[in-house]
């Protein structure tokens, strides 16, 4: 491997001087700085990029910790910033936690050993003060840890209401819902939302509330058992689009339509929900845009720039397809 004392040797120049041409520090001749240069392209060296960010103090790199990368939503989300950052600079390192603490406080570790410059997360476990002591910059997305960290969300309850609001407008006279882990809290916001519509209704119990945890797999599942409880179920809105693709899927399962028999409203405004048959009604979340602000607002923390707003509540709106 090519170190930075044989650029020098190529170049007939000391060590120091090679380490102001690659830092862009201190005084160095053009004729000197075009040795340099040349020696660097003629042995293709590259600098040793974490002894730099010791050096430096900065790595140019940032952490991305999201809880389960096989939700269509995460994925998107990560291109957002994987966008932003790079058009500023720097790099991701994208981390899946499943949602779990002790992964999370891994990851956590893993990302100071690489000296990343600032870290971006969605968590529902990750508590101010693991993040306080970290002693580096900052943002939660998707879901909110405390008012006093840099946030990034949406709209949950009202987007829930919107749904649950809409399927009655269309006609729907027993509305279901597949909800999200208990633990989390946009899950909880959006049950919570659902139930503002329909809890003075004479038919509603917390029966009609199934739990899907974000997932198609138990999706379906849990809507084959509210559809064996409650038969007279005409709408569900689940509280992500994998969710209610799932619910599509179990519908279809006991030979009913969507939307004939059983209208159905996912939450999140993934691109796969254009994908499905019937296409899938939702309420969709400026996905790009939260994953944009993001990146942007914690590379603002990390080169110390003005900082307008760090909490940010997105609107959501509803996207009428097929499924409804």
């Amino acid at each position: 491997m090519v170190s930075i004392k044989d650029v020098a040797s190529q170049a007939g120049v000391s060590v120091a001087t090679v380490s102001r041409v690659l830092n862009s520090k201190g005084y160095v001749s053009e004729d000197t700085r075009k040795k340099v240069e040349q020696a660097i392209a003629e042995l293709n060296y590259k600098p040793n990029e974490v002894a730099r960010s010791l050096f430096k103090k900065q790595s140019k790199t940032i952490g991305l910790i999201v809880p389960d990368i096989t939700n269509p939503y995460f994925p998107e989300l990560a291109r957002a910033v994987e966008d932003t950052a790079a058009k500023l600079g720097y790099t991701v390192i994208l981390c899946n936690s499943d949602g779990k603490t002790e992964k999370e406080q891994h990851y956590l570790d893993v990302l100071m050993q690489k000296y990343v410059d600032g870290i971006i997360v969605s968590s529902n476990t990750i508590s101010e003060r693991q993040i306080k002591s970290l002693q580096i910059p900052f943002v939660s997305i998707d879901r909110e840890i405390s008012k006093d960290i840099p946030t990034i969300v949406v709209e949950n309850k009202k987007g829930a209401k919107l749904a649950t609001q809409y399927l009655q407008n269309k006609g729907c006279m027993r509305i279901a819902h597949i909800s999200g882990p208990l633990n989390v809290v946009n899950a909880n916001e959006r049950c919570e939302g659902y139930k503002e519509v329909v809890r003075n209704e004479q038919w509603f119990n917390e029966s009609y509330i199934g739990n899907g945890h974000f997932e198609m797999d138990s999706a379906i599942e849990a809507t084959l058992e509210l559809l064996q409880l409650h038969p007279e179920i005409d709408g569900i809105f689940a509280a992500n689009d994998t969710m209610a693709i799932g619910a599509i899927k179990a519908v279809h399962k006991i030979g009913k339509r969507t939307p004939d028999d059983i209208a159905i409203v996912g939450f999140d405004g993934i691109s796969l929900s254009k994908a499905t048959t019937p296409e899938l009604t939702t309420i969709e979340q400026p996905i790009y845009e939260m994953g944009e602000k993001a990146a942007s607002m914690l590379i603002e923390f990390i080169e110390e720039k003005p900082v307008e707003k760090t909490f940010y509540r997105l609107d959501v709106g509803l996207v009428e397809r097929e499924s409804s």
